[in-house]
């Protein structure tokens, strides 16, 4: 999922060795004592819930708890400690990422990665575009593909390329910096590489060495078809945006060819959206088959990153009359002839997510690779995108490239006239850097690409995604006027709209980074708390004064701001709960552990994060975690609060427009709180 940012001075030195080289610290493990006390006051809210609705008794159920806590700490709790402390001391990094979080948190996970697990971004459209490109009036090849889409993709490409050469000149992030350090190191899991699946426990592939010339390609795709295009030259210099421009409209001339010959790809990425431990099957059984796949893979895996060129721009299909079955898949909610929604509104902004999230809900999982960490996305009509494997890095080092790749438009004199290109069905003469991607399939691939597209149709069809750009107010005048942490104040109000809508509170995950640390990765801030708790609870009372219910607002969010300043410096609890939990051996047990109360303090059905403030995207989302949860990306900007939203359609508990709306009504009643609270009405 993705993460929110926590702020802190770019000056602030690394620490530096005898002979000059500058790191990070180590992430600690935290105090045993205080994460267990601190476990306990993240449970008050629960048992205070379990209280009024006559199940137990608050004194009590906490008396039970603390007793455990300590008996553990006294007991095989220290032992743990000192089992996870010495993993610690054995370990190249740290204790978490060296030998727990990856594995835990991504690679034993079988669901598919599709919705599930990958997070994705949409970008604004690029000023430089004409209108009628943008509205779907361009013209297209027989392949689908137009000018501007290329052209748009070429320039994403060397943007992207620029930021990775300039970090690596230490022209963005100093390496005396934390960020700095953080940025490049982190940086570095991103591009060459890809998730592998295995049997149980996927693996990341191995980084080719920087001169090899795969490590020089990106992974193309076009209608299936694979192709790798070498945009580092042999120095390890980018290739000028025309060059690759020029690259790119040979691999559309190629897949023109193929389509006039009547040649259909079999579109084996459809693999990568499968169940985890079923796609490692298929791609054992794919290896078997040739070498010719395993040299494939290879390139694909050492690819610096995937451009997925779609051969349409997406339009949603009609709902279906109420009752009857869905639609059969027609191309016209596909073709880039199709009528298209006015830009930037809701139907078109949900068309675009929906295709960076999956591709066509008819059709999904088409022309991707779902296991690589970054794929840029471009449609016919120019609209762009990014979606990416989360287990290398979190998303935010992708968000961070990609909002460099945007923020400049095309750069007309980077590329010749573009009136005098027109796509062609041959392969215009001495164009190389770029090559096919073969496969060799047989009948059980074919039948397996089939049911994986199946699969990932009812995962899709399933997924009640939606965006709201909340536009009332924004960051500014949370800082400036209500004098509250913006992002504090998102979570309130999502605590808000939650009860509002389910007469309940749950677990609330919100995700901060540990970048202060080497290898630091992520940890979470338990928004659910007894304060934040009564404040819901006030607002909704008529016997509660307005002065009242802002002075529990305050209350909530400085008790949010002192949990994210933990979990940001390394205090937080949840991952040294699961730490020491697997330092328990064989026979080895503790109540604390098998608590109901511990599985439900971490039942995240409302799981949230928020990034950066947004002024290049126009979207973000990820999957709910649970069947009866919301996912939520939100952008806190300037003047606007973008939240992504994701719930099941299955449930009939959640209801994705339906927490828009109480989300909406949530901060705008929250606003009334902070004008002046001796001047409101106390019933909302």
């Amino acid at each position: 999922m993705l993460q929110r940012i926590v702020p802190f001075r770019l000056a602030m030195q690394t620490q530096t060795t005898q002979t000059g080289v500058r790191h990070l610290p180590r992430l600690p493990v935290p105090d045993l004592h205080q994460t267990l006390q601190k476990y306990l006051t993240s449970l008050e809210p629960f048992l205070l819930e379990d209280e009024a609705r006559g199940d137990g008794h608050f004194a009590e159920g906490l008396g039970v708890r603390a007793a455990w806590a300590q008996e553990f700490e006294q007991g095989i709790g220290r032992v743990c400690q000192e089992r996870l402390v010495a993993l610690d001391r054995s370990s190249p990094n740290n204790w978490l990422d060296d030998n727990i979080w990856m594995k835990k948190a991504y690679h034993e996970w079988r669901a598919p990665l599709i919705v599930n697990s990958n997070w994705w971004l949409a970008f604004h459209n690029d000023a430089n575009v004409p209108e009628d490109v943008i509205c779907g009036r361009a013209a297209i090849s027989e392949c689908g593909a137009t000018n501007w889409q290329v052209r748009r993709a070429a320039w994403l490409v060397h943007r992207i390329l620029d930021w990775k050469l300039r970090l690596a000149r230490n022209d963005i992030g100093s390496d005396t910096t934390r960020q700095g350090v953080w940025l490049r190191d982190t940086t570095a899991q991103m591009f060459n590489i890809a998730r592998l699946p295995r049997p149980q426990c996927d693996t990341l592939s191995e980084l080719p060495s920087p001169t090899s010339e795969a490590a020089r390609n990106i992974l193309v795709m076009l209608r299936d078809w694979f192709y790798t295009v070498e945009v580092f030259d042999s120095s390890l210099q980018p290739i000028a945006p025309a060059k690759i421009e020029r690259r790119l409209r040979a691999v559309v001339a190629d897949v023109t060819a193929r389509l006039g010959q009547g040649e259909e790809a079999v579109p084996v990425g459809v693999l990568t959206a499968d169940d985890r431990d079923r796609w490692a099957e298929n791609s054992r059984h794919l290896l078997s088959l040739s070498p010719i796949n395993h040299s494939t893979l290879r390139k694909i895996n050492h690819s610096l990153f995937a451009l997925c060129l779609d051969h349409y721009t997406y339009v949603l299909p009609p709902s279906p009359p109420a009752g009857s079955a869905s639609p059969p898949f027609h191309t016209s909610a596909l073709v880039h002839s199709a009528p298209l929604p006015k830009p930037c509104t809701v139907p078109e902004l949900t068309a675009h997510l929906h295709n960076v999230r999956s591709g066509p809900s008819y059709k999904p999982a088409h022309n991707r690779w779902f296991d690589k960490p970054f794929s840029l996305i471009v449609e016919s009509n120019t609209r762009a995108g990014a979606m990416g494997e989360h287990s290398p890095c979190d998303a935010l080092v992708p968000s961070i490239i990609a909002d460099y790749a945007v923020v400049q438009g095309v750069d007309a004199d980077a590329f010749p006239p573009i009136d005098s290109l027109r796509m062609s069905e041959q392969v215009e003469e001495g164009v190389d850097g770029w090559q096919r991607l073969e496969w060799v399939v047989d009948e059980r691939i074919v039948r397996e690409c089939e049911e994986a597209e199946a699969g990932a149709r009812m995962i899709v069809e399933d997924s009640d995604d939606g965006i709201l750009w909340f536009d009332a107010f924004g960051a500014e005048w949370i800082k400036g006027t209500a004098r509250f942490s913006p992002d504090a104040y998102i979570q309130m109000a999502m605590q808000l709209a939650w009860y509002r809508t389910r007469g309940c509170f749950t677990a609330t995950y919100e995700t901060t980074l540990t970048r202060l640390f080497s290898k630091g990765r992520t940890e979470t801030i338990r928004t659910l708390t007894k304060d934040s708790r009564a404040f819901v609870l006030a607002m909704d009372d008529p016997n509660v004064t307005t002065r009242e219910r802002h002075a529990l607002l305050r209350r909530a969010i400085q008790t949010h701001t002192n949990l994210t300043r933990q979990a940001a410096t390394g205090r937080g609890i949840d991952r040294h709960l699961l730490g020491l939990r697997l330092m328990l051996r064989a026979g080895e047990s503790h109540e604390l552990f098998e608590d109901e109360l511990f599985t439900r303090s971490q039942t995240w059905k409302l799981s949230t994060s928020g990034l950066s403030a947004g002024e290049q995207f126009r979207g973000t989302g990820f999957g709910a975690p649970y069947p009866d949860g919301y996912g939520i990306n939100y952008m806190a900007g300037p003047e606007v609060i973008k939240f992504g939203i994701g719930s099941k359609f299955s449930s009939s508990l959640t209801s994705t427009e339906g927490f828009k709306t109480a989300i909406s009504q949530a901060l705008l009643d929250m606003k009334i709180l902070c004008i002046g609270p001796d001047l409101v009405p106390a019933r909302l």
